[in-house]
């Protein structure tokens, strides 16, 4: 994932590996295989999922992309022929090749300006190529709501800078679909799924959303300011959630594929 700012814990992601899985999955069966592709996946985490993708798709070259220092550590596991990792960040990325399959899988979310980047990953494709995008659509929810309102107050706002994580970057999923007809994209498919994970009450809503989504307030707040945001928010979504047991946490994510022409469209 690119999260310029963030302090990735793979192990604190991975605590819900099963559920965070799905919609890559799900993602990966929107794309056309066909054997020896050459693959990119932005956002690639620790890279159990990209080999996956590499084997599943019988590509010929797939190269794992990340902007976090500790989840590019744990991709030398998975390292084998064909499959590579390297290290940028997402808004910089700047290939000389063209791809038969750009896939990102819950990273776009942490880069600005989807007007813009959406064209420019599509620009990337080699005749016939495939984006496989899929993004959380979590800005409705009091997860996220919560961590927004207390980055908002004191001592926290000053700290920030002003700073807030945002939903801004996430368009609606009929813009995605217009935005692939507008580029000229002959074959699109936008969906948007809602995935429900059965928790057995808020504290596991709680350090799901700190393995993910509070990880740029850590960052930027530092340890010991941190600990008292958290706190904080904490206590807010206990009074939110607190007196469901168990709790349904829906999870709403936009599944966008996109295939290019096999030549230029007159």
């Amino acid at each position: 994932m690119t999260t310029t700012g963030a302090q990735w814990n793979p192990d604190q992601y991975a605590r819900f590996r099963a559920e965070r899985s799905q919609p890559f999955y799900d993602l990966a069966a929107m794309v056309e295989a066909r054997p020896g592709m050459r693959v990119v996946d932005l956002g690639c985490g620790d890279g159990a999922l990209t080999a996956w993708l590499h084997e599943h798709l019988e590509a010929g070259e797939t190269i794992g992309v990340d902007n976090s220092d500790t989840m590019m550590a744990a991709t030398t596991k998975q390292a084998k022929p064909g499959l590579r990792f390297q290290q940028h960040d997402i808004a910089a990325w700047n290939p000389t090749e063209r791809y038969d399959l750009i896939f990102a899988n819950a990273s776009l979310q942490w880069v600005p300006d989807h007007e813009a980047l959406i064209p420019r990953l599509y620009s990337f494709l080699a005749p016939g190529g495939q984006l496989a995008v899929q993004v959380p659509m979590q800005d409705e929810h009091v997860s996220h709501r919560t961590a927004e309102a207390v980055a908002e107050e004191e001592p926290y706002a000053s700290a920030l800078g002003g700073y807030t994580r945002g939903f801004d970057r996430v368009l609606r999923p009929v813009r995605y679909s217009e935005m692939l007809w507008e580029i000229g994209c002959p074959e699109q498919r936008v969906r948007l799924n809602i995935y429900p994970h059965e928790m057995p009450g808020y504290e596991a809503v709680i350090e799901w959303v700190k393995g993910t989504y509070l990880t740029a307030y850590e960052t930027r707040l530092g340890p010991e300011l941190f600990a008292s945001y958290f706190a904080e928010y904490e206590k807010r979504i206990e009074a939110a959630l607190g007196g469901q047991r168990p709790y349904l946490y829906t999870y709403p994510r936009i599944l966008i594929w996109a295939k290019m022409a096999s030549s230029p469209r007159r």
